[in-house]
């Protein structure tokens, strides 16, 4: 009875999040990273079954109290979903999987097949946020180790030169792939292996430390062999291949050397088998008021989504580059659609904007460019805050990113902190050959101002919960860094001076519906 209770209570959460959990397997489908999502519920199921002896022992008795933790993940849910967190929306939908043993069969009983259900988080698609990190630990190492192997390196954020060639740590340098599959394989075999929790935790440490280190020796070698090379050797598809194999052989050993301290499973008496199984006794009406209450209280975000919704509005959205400047900037060229026409050719990578400007003003012979996306009606796949909305792309033909940080600001009379950036040509500008330019960046939530990504996802749902909307923009300026005048006094002067002619446009534009 308390098995067909948990599996209606799966099937209705599914059905209700069937949005969230498409996405996750549609992410373990496009991205080689996260493949292995497709067999984290299988295992899990195998896992729940090997432990059945014990679990048909066992009396149900739901737990009240896991009703209360289940409504602050449903409210994590509501808020991921209206932000469009496509991470923390997906880690509270598997989380209400997992409250689901323990609100209908009971803490006792979900004690047991703890692991399992734990293990079942690891079908969430996350860990592309530890890429920047992981890229930098990257470039830190390889440049030391080449140096200390007596190569002339030359380094410039994730770029580095040798006189053999030019050399660069991108996504598939970071080594998240490597991480993420030996932190999955190595929980299941410290499970599977070892019964201290000491031994369990030590390996799993390890085996998130090993493919970190791996990856930067990996790095190292591959540059060390197109270096000996003259550029022969692992510079094309050979250099994933040698990669792979690496982290292969490093897995193996890992493994090879985590069996020799292995402790075998306890033996199961013959009790297990002959007993009668208490789930047979447990308070059949019980369980199904619990499972009905549970099943209510999952269902409210959509209700509450559905009382508070406003109106899709379906007209154009039309975003002008401001015209209420300081006096002395003029617009040198307008792009009412998005592509950069004006003096400095450079224009931020934001997609599916509702609107956008692209402008370049200049005053005494001073130049600064002025970037808008508007965005509205925002979703999973249209929003401003996403991981492929950048300042620029790591594959960028014109320009390349060398330093990044952040700076503190008065804007309107408050204290503001801009996202700065400082790129460098790759010689195909025309605007710009080899030059540098220096980029601020700053977001706009229905006139809130933030740099942080987080903050901004959170205003953004916040502000839809309680009926403003979440149109939402990005503001970005920038300047050429010339020998003519401090760049981001410049910047800093535009902006500030200007801001009220910025914030008048973007709020025109969030009251046009």
């Amino acid at each position: 009875m308390a098995c067909v209770a948990v599996l209606v209570l799966v099937c209705w959460i599914i059905f209700l999040y069937q949005d969230t959990a498409w996405g996750m397997v549609q992410i373990w489908w496009r991205s080689e990273t996260f493949t292995h999502g497709f067999l984290v519920l299988p295992i899990v199921l195998w896992l729940i079954w090997r432990a059945r002896g014990t679990l048909v022992l066992q009396k149900p008795r739901p737990s009240a109290w896991v009703f209360a933790l289940t409504a602050a993940v449903l409210f994590a849910w509501l808020l991921a979903d209206l932000g469009g967190v496509n991470a923390v929306a997906q880690l509270a939908f598997v989380a209400l999987l997992v409250l689901v043993a323990p609100a209908v069969l009971g803490v006792p009983v979900a004690r047991l097949i703890i692991f399992p259900l734990c293990f079942l988080f690891l079908a969430v698609p996350i860990g592309e946020v530890f890429l920047p990190q992981l890229m930098e630990w990257t470039a830190d190492f390889t440049v030391f180790a080449l140096r200390l192997s007596g190569v002339p390196v030359f380094r410039e954020g994730l770029q580095f030169v040798i006189p053999s060639g030019n050399w660069s740590v991108v996504e598939a340098c970071s080594g998240v792939r490597y991480l993420i599959a030996s932190f999955t394989v190595g929980t299941l075999f410290a499970y599977l292996n070892y019964q201290s929790t000491q031994r369990r935790l030590l390996f799993i440490g390890v085996s998130i430390l090993v493919p970190i280190v791996a990856n930067w020796v990996r790095a190292y070698m591959i540059v060390m062999l197109g270096h000996l090379s003259g550029n022969k050797l692992a510079v094309g598809v050979d250099h994933l291949i040698y990669g792979w194999v690496f982290f292969g052989v490093v897995i193996m050993l890992m493994f090879a050397v985590g069996i020799r301290w292995a402790e075998p499973e306890p033996a199961v008496g013959s009790a297990h088998v002959s007993a009668t199984p208490a789930i047979m006794a447990a308070n059949a009406t019980k369980i199904w008021i619990a499972a009905a209450c549970f099943g209510a209280l999952v269902a409210a975000p959509h209700l509450l989504k559905w009382a508070t919704a406003e109106p899709i509005s379906t007209a154009n959205v039309s975003l002008a580059a401001p015209d209420t400047l300081e006096p002395g900037w003029r617009a040198l060229r307008r792009d009412m659609g998005g592509e950069a026409k004006g003096a400095i050719n450079f224009k931020p990578q934001y997609l599916l904007a509702a609107a956008e400007s692209n402008t370049t003003y200049q005053k005494q012979g001073s130049e600064v460019g002025l970037y808008l996306a508007f965005y509205r009606n925002q979703d999973y796949e249209r929003k401003l805050v996403s991981s492929t909305n950048v300042l620029v792309t790591s594959n960028d033909p014109q320009w390349t990113r060398a330093t990044s940080g952040s700076r503190a600001i008065t804007l309107a009379g408050a204290p503001t902190s801009v996202r700065t950036l400082e790129l460098r040509g790759n010689g195909v500008s025309d605007a710009l050959r080899g030059g540098r330019l220096i980029v601020w960046q700053i977001y706009w939530i229905n006139g809130t101002l933030t740099t942080s990504d987080y903050l901004a996802k959170a205003y953004s749902a916040l502000y839809r919960l309680i009926g403003r909307g979440d149109d939402s923009a990005v503001i970005v300026v920038y300047t050429v860094k010339d020998d003519v005048s401090d760049p981001e006094a410049r910047l800093e002067s535009f902006l500030s001076t200007n801001y009220s002619g910025i914030n008048e446009v973007l709020s025109k534009t969030r009251a046009s519906k």
